[in-house]
């Protein structure tokens, strides 16, 4: 979650610095600091805990400017969030590091290099970076030199910026398995870890690959390889808005929001898989020592994020622990029996739900052993007021119906079944298939948002509809149910979803050739099971809408269908979600309806 930005110009560079952090909050983070050389050439380091307007006040007071300088926002990993653990590090004044990622192996860095007579002040893993290079520059290395020959000490993933007033001249970078982005200017350069931090300075980038070094100058930036070798990486033009708040060439932030998921779902990945691994400790310092002791999940939500919640207990389920998913707005009035072991997590787009809130509030003497909040704003009550946060990364949604911030929240509600999994016994080669399943997801989500003009005709079929009946099996329930509240939301048609299994309990009364039916078709064991529920729908006279695996042999009579491939079993529901919010969406434009600012609904529900 951290957020790296840097820069070297011909003008005091502490303003670019500040602004870009401040573009990065969205990241989540608890910490905040900055390094600039000044005058002098001596780095001065500004650090604070909390929002970087508190660095900003250290800033402000200083009179210092600088024409170098790195910063940070940090989320705690290793140690505590406190001053003291902020970046930038330094070893004594001769160099600082920013870093965003895991270091494995910085235990035994750490003991070595305090046999060698290194003092820490620090309990992160960063802190070892900067004695490495320091180390190394005592020795006469240059400071590109002394990044190359750390880097290859290091395991683990990292993004890491270093800078020196002895080599003043350059901030030198490197990454592995954590992205980082160099922004070209006129005589200036810059650095961060996303577009967004440098979209007022620049729109040239150049996208650094995974073992490259960088050395980034007023006059130029040289890039090398892990092997060694001088490279030349594309310079791409950025044609991302200066202003979250841009719709761009869409018609609606809906729209947009819909496509910008393979983006936001690789920002909730960053820097939490490597090499076929979970890195637990991206999910903070105090997480393990919780889901250690976690038998039990108890899950409380409000709306997409309840269905966000219902999705994730049928993974818990699969591996042996019982799950338990709640509407805040029940559960907050309710004697409630809480488990032995049992973990409260709660989920909010906003962290502001009103009953999610009260829910958190009122467990404190329920018995729980802890609380976890999934959340996308950072600086929300939900986030404060938890045990530990998982941040989504999702960016700013202002459509009122939840797209990019759903699939997000099953992406970080993923990444905790891997984490749980692994105190159930999970095999190294079963977790490193799950997590290259969601190395994959982005491009399967770009793959589906390809198929948007056959959706869009699909829609086609809704335009003289009041009702719509959803229909899914197993996880792909709550992926209906969600289905089912994009389409009323938005188009304003009376949707409701319900498990295939129970047509024959009542649903199947309202079945007629007004009734279309959606329904997603995986392959997965209960396929025979749904495709039998479909043929009583047909025999009713339903008309049929499905979305369906390659491999599906359907079988059926009467039925518009669009096919996805390639779609990996655990993934599964976040992939389908998507054709079922585009369906929602075309079929809202369709009947021309205010798709941002649906009738009678707010973006976030904080009252009662």
């Amino acid at each position: 979650m951290c957020g790296i930005v840097g820069a070297i110009a011909e003008r005091n560079v502490l303003p670019i610095l500040m602004e870009g952090l401040q573009r990065l909050e969205y990241r989540g983070y608890d910490s905040a600091g900055v390094a600039v050389r000044d005058v002098d050439g001596e780095l001065k380091r500004f650090r604070s805990l909390g929002k970087v307007t508190e660095l900003k006040k250290l800033v402000d007071s200083s009179d210092i400017s600088g024409d170098l300088g790195i910063a940070h926002t940090r989320w705690a990993t290793h140690g505590v969030p406190a001053e003291r653990n902020a970046h930038p590090q330094m070893s004594g004044v001769r160099v600082a590091v920013v870093h965003n990622g895991i270091i494995e192996n910085h235990s035994e860095l750490r003991d070595r290099l305090t046999a060698l007579g290194y003092s820490f002040t620090s309990e992160t893993d960063t802190e070892v970076i900067a004695h490495l290079m320091a180390d190394k520059l005592e020795s006469g290395r240059a400071l590109f030199d002394a990044v190359v020959e750390t880097a290859a000490e290091l395991k683990g993933a990292y993004a890491l910026a270093a800078a020196s007033p002895e080599d003043g001249d350059r901030i030198v970078v490197t990454r592995e398995g954590s992205p980082l982005v160099i922004g070209l200017g006129e005589r200036e350069n810059f650095i961060a870890s996303d577009v967004t931090a440098l979209l007022p300075v620049t729109r040239k980038f150049i996208f650094l690959e995974d073992g490259d070094v960088a050395e980034v100058r007023r006059d130029g930036v040289s890039i090398y390889n892990s092997g060694g070798e001088e490279v030349r990486r594309e310079i791409k033009e950025s044609t991302l808005s200066n202003s979250s708040v841009d719709k761009g060439p869409y018609a609606h932030y809906m729209l947009k929001e819909i496509f910008e998921q393979p983006g936001v779902i690789s920002e909730t990945l960053e820097g939490r898989i490597h090499n076929g691994r979970l890195l637990e400790a991206s999910f903070g310092h105090e997480t393990a020592a919780l889901l250690d002791k976690t038998r039990h999940v108890q899950i409380v939500a409000c709306g997409t994020s309840y269905h966000a919640g219902m999705v994730a207990r049928y993974w818990l389920e699969e591996i042996g622990i019982p799950c338990s998913v709640e509407v805040a707005s029940e559960y907050r009035y309710r004697k409630v029996v809480v488990p032995e072991g049992s973990l409260l997590i709660t989920i909010s787009q906003s962290g502001e739900t009103a009953d999610t809130l009260a829910a958190l509030r009122g467990s404190q003497d329920q018995g729980h052993i802890g609380t976890l909040c999934v959340c996308n704003v950072p600086e929300s009550s939900l986030v404060r007021e938890s045990d530990v946060c998982f941040m989504t990364r999702a960016g700013t949604e202002i459509g009122v119906a939840s797209t990019k911030a759903f699939t997000t929240q099953l992406v970080a509600l993923r990444l905790l079944l891997i984490a749980l999994a692994r105190r159930r016994g999970l095999a190294s080669e079963q977790e490193e298939k799950m997590v290259n399943e969601l190395h994959a997801l982005p491009r399967q989500v770009e793959v589906v948002l390809q198929l948007g003009d056959k959706i869009e005709k699909m829609a086609q079929g809704f335009s003289d509809k009041q009702n719509a009946l959803f229909l899914g099996r197993g996880a792909f329930y709550p992926v209906a149910m969600e289905g089912a509240l994009k389409l009323k939301e938005i188009s304003y048609i009376h949707a409701e979803a319900y498990p295939a299994g129970e047509l024959k309990h009542g649903p199947l009364a309202l079945v007629d050739a007004s009734m279309p039916v959606v329904c997603a078709l995986p392959d997965d064991p209960l396929l025979e099971k749904v495709l039998s529920n479909l043929q009583e729908v047909r025999a009713r006279g339903g008309e049929l809408f499905l979305f369906s695996d390659h491999k599906v042999n359907i079988g059926l009579d009467h039925y518009q269908n669009l096919t996805l491939s390639d779609i990996y079993p655990g993934t599964a529901p976040i992939v389908y979600t998507v054709p079922l919010q585009l369906l929602a969406y075309y079929v809202a434009v369709i009947k021309e309806t205010d798709i941002d600012q649906p009738r009678n609904l707010a973006k976030s529900v904080t009252v009662e």
